[in-house]
């Protein structure tokens, strides 16, 4: 599922409004989907869905063993560290490069929207990329000066069939001076 880019700040570094509506950072997750990872998800959430536990549940109901949907974004996030991985692993990093190119240090996350489609089976191997879909114009916040913007991950499996995107809203701000 693709959507169109939102609202566009005017006084962008032209950097920036390179990044807007174009996919970047495309990503495989490091291994197939497998169910040690969702039993521990459902274990920590106390998630008893029989969907997630019970192999012929899930075959009578989906076809197959399949995941949470809300661990749509545990599959891409990446390990500290793997071997032979070099500098800094990140999720998001089209967020961390508007911090940068805007210099704004400080962030947060105003809201996060997840939209699913084909369940995530055992043994999928997962793609990602991200898209810069708005990035709007300077305003004066009670956490300090910035701007908003919004990131959406697309997820797509070995198969090319979408099964999801997430779409991230971001504050990136300057702190006040401090006062004398």
């Amino acid at each position: 599922m693709t959507r169109g880019t939102q609202n566009v700040a005017t006084d962008l570094p032209p950097a920036v409004q390179a990044l807007i509506g174009k996919p970047q950072y495309e990503e495989q997750s490091e291994f197939p989907i497998e169910i040690g990872y969702v039993y521990n998800t459902c274990a920590a959430t106390q998630n008893g869905n029989p969907l997630y536990w019970d192999e012929k549940v899930a075959l009578e109901i989906a076809g197959a063993r399949i995941a949470p949907p809300t661990m749509l974004s545990v599959w891409l996030r990446p390990h500290y560290w793997a071997p032979g991985a070099t500098g800094e692993r990140k999720a998001l990093m089209a967020h961390f490069d508007l911090k940068e190119l805007c210099g704004l240090p400080e962030a947060v996350v105003v809201s996060n929207e997840a939209i699913f489609g084909e369940p995530v089976r055992m043994g999928d191997v997962l793609t990602t990329h991200q898209v810069v879909r708005s990035v709007g114009e300077l305003k004066q916040t009670k956490l300090g000066t910035g701007r908003f913007w919004v990131v959406d991950v697309e997820t797509r499996n070995q198969r090319g069939e979408w099964v999801g995107t997430e779409t991230y809203s971001f504050l990136g701000y300057r702190r006040p001076e401090s006062q004398p």
